[in-house]
């Protein structure tokens, strides 16, 4: 055996050895979580990607044939956006309710806004009870927190007192409130690195929307 073979089959012995170590610890780590409950996940952070994040978990779902609910607070009813179109294929799997009326700043109505918001929230509590659905999405709900068009404390006491033990719930959109933050199960928050709409770049179809 030429010295690089024989150095070749020396790396490979560690590297096997190595991995075989780290396999058991991770193993054993394993072993021990065996617990399993509905989680209140928060997508939260200045950078994109959220409610895409979100989706994937709607989609697995729905590729385990569980159903789904989503709710989306700002989107409007009015907006072609590529994960409706997608949805709305699932009819048996996915209750979609589009509650919003765009932006704030497009609406230039905080009366008008404060009842969308409250709308969207009340079907988002029927559809938390509703045992059917196995997730629910609350699609930006933290922008309607973050302008106070929802008291924090109600939705706070919700969650905690009337999400049923098994039920998922996933929360997404900037600026999460300290309150949700702690309470949550898991939570993520996206980092703004780089965005092309600071060179210029508009929203685009399969990206944005």
């Amino acid at each position: 055996m030429s010295d690089s073979a024989a150095d070749n089959a020396a790396e490979n012995l560690r590297h096997k050895e190595k991995a075989a170590k780290h396999k058991a610890a991770k193993d054993k780590i394993m072993a021990t979580k065996t617990g399993e409950k509905g989680l209140l996940i928060v997508h939260t952070g200045t950078g994109k990607g959220k409610t895409s994040a979100a989706l994937g978990m709607v989609f697995r779902h729905i590729g385990h044939e569980m159903p789904v609910a989503v709710v989306q607070f700002t989107k409007s009813p009015s907006w072609d956006t590529g994960e409706a179109r997608v949805l709305a294929k699932f009819p048996e799997l996915v209750t979609l309710h589009i509650m919003g009326e765009g932006f704030t700043w497009e609406t230039q109505d905080r009366e008008r806004d404060i009842a969308a918001a409250t709308a969207g929230w009340e079907r988002a509590k029927e559809l938390i009870r509703d045992e059917r659905h196995r997730m629910v999405l609350l699609d930006e709900l933290n922008i309607v927190l973050r302008y106070d068009y929802l008291d924090i404390n109600e939705v706070i006491a919700f969650l905690r007192d009337e999400k049923p033990a098994d039920k998922h719930v996933v929360i997404t959109g900037r600026n999460a409130k300290p309150e949700l933050i702690e309470m949550a199960d898991l939570v993520t928050e996206m980092t703004l690195v780089k965005h092309p709409f600071r060179a210029g770049i508009k929203g685009q179809k399969g990206v944005e929307f």
